[in-house]
């Protein structure tokens, strides 16, 4: 469709002929601008690309105004949002790319934070309400925050790029972070922690044990099923049971392998030993812990199954790099 003929069009015809027609040719500044107002009008998320002065108002008014780093003018520059260095269009598809898996990364950031934090605080607070003794000291509490969340939580934040991360149709604007079913799995989630480490506390009370080799097991619990569940966020899109997402990466790798040293640490170093009140643990207490990992990660990997995989994001919106399906096509 020429210039000329999109002047033509009244408004609703427009907005009719905008999502149908692959190519406009000589558009005028303000046609631009309408065909910009009639994509954004259907719930579309527009991107403009453009490198003249004339071009400057459209890529204002574009959700994503995209300039010409070399043979843009400085208007066009200046009104953009994002300027192609290299004045190349697959640098878009690849900014999109980036783009996508940093979101991913976030959610599974909080996905993971979230529940991990639900299960510590329920020991405490069950605990209390029960009027038993607490499974973790306040002390101790911190320091499994402290590890965690940076040798843990932080990994998340380098995972690659998912499979068919381009594939898929982009995420709609108002969609949650979070949606409905992922927090009820959270919640699940931060339940279990709760119960394995207070039966693990209760057990070790129940054998004869001091209350401070109890807290012990108590903290390595929490600590080793929030390794487990680090692999199941990993694998969130992955059928269950996958063994892909235990591969890991160098940088879970290294999280896990710190984690491991600071938690043999915390139960036999001395001087951690009389700063958190800890005692060390014997075979068959790491034989509990590890089996524990093992089952709760099983458990987890049983509810996906029923489920279905899990997805973090929320519900998808019409894909406009390629069609309804989201095929990839720049």
């Amino acid at each position: 469709m020429t210039g000329a003929e999109v002047a033509a069009l009244d408004e609703a015809g427009l907005a009719a002929a905008a999502p149908e027609v692959a190519v406009f040719a000589r558009a005028a500044p303000e046609d631009k601008i309408r065909l910009v107002a009639a994509l954004q009008a259907r719930g579309e998320i527009v991107a403009m690309t453009g490198d003249g002065v004339n071009d400057a108002p459209a890529l204002k008014r574009a959700d994503v105004g995209v300039a010409m780093g070399r043979g843009g003018t400085e208007a066009a520059r200046q009104a953009a949002a994002m300027v192609l260095t290299d004045d190349n269009f697959a640098s878009i598809v690849a900014a999109v790319r980036e783009g996508r898996t940093v979101g991913d990364n976030i959610a599974k950031v909080i996905a993971w934070t979230l529940p991990t934090n639900i299960g510590e605080a329920l020991c405490v607070v069950g605990a209390v309400l029960l009027g038993l003794s607490l499974p973790v000291s306040a002390a101790q509490l911190l320091w499994i925050n402290t590890v965690t969340a940076v040798a843990l939580g932080l990994t998340l934040a380098f995972e690659p790029a998912g499979r068919g991360v381009m594939a898929r149709p982009p995420q709609r604007p108002d969609a949650p972070i979070l949606p409905a079913a992922t927090v009820r799995r959270m919640l699940l989630v931060g339940v279990l922690i709760a119960a394995i480490a207070f039966a693990g506390f209760e057990a070790a009370l129940a054998a004869g044990e001091p209350v401070e080799q109890a807290r012990t097991m108590a903290v390595n619990l929490i600590v080793g099923l929030e390794i487990a569940y680090l692999f199941t966020v990993r694998g969130a899109e992955e059928r269950a049971f996958s063994p892909a997402p235990l591969a890991g990466t160098p940088a879970v790798w290294a999280g896990v392998g710190l984690v491991v040293l600071l938690q043999l640490a915390f139960t036999y170093a001395p001087p951690f030993q009389a700063l958190f009140r800890t005692a060390p643990m014997g075979l068959l207490d790491w034989a509990m812990v590890l089996g524990a990992m093992g089952g709760f990660w099983a458990a987890m990997e049983a509810v996906k199954a029923l489920g279905g995989r899990w997805r973090f994001a929320g519900r998808p919106g019409r894909s406009s790099m390629g069609g309804e399906n989201g095929g990839e096509r720049p």
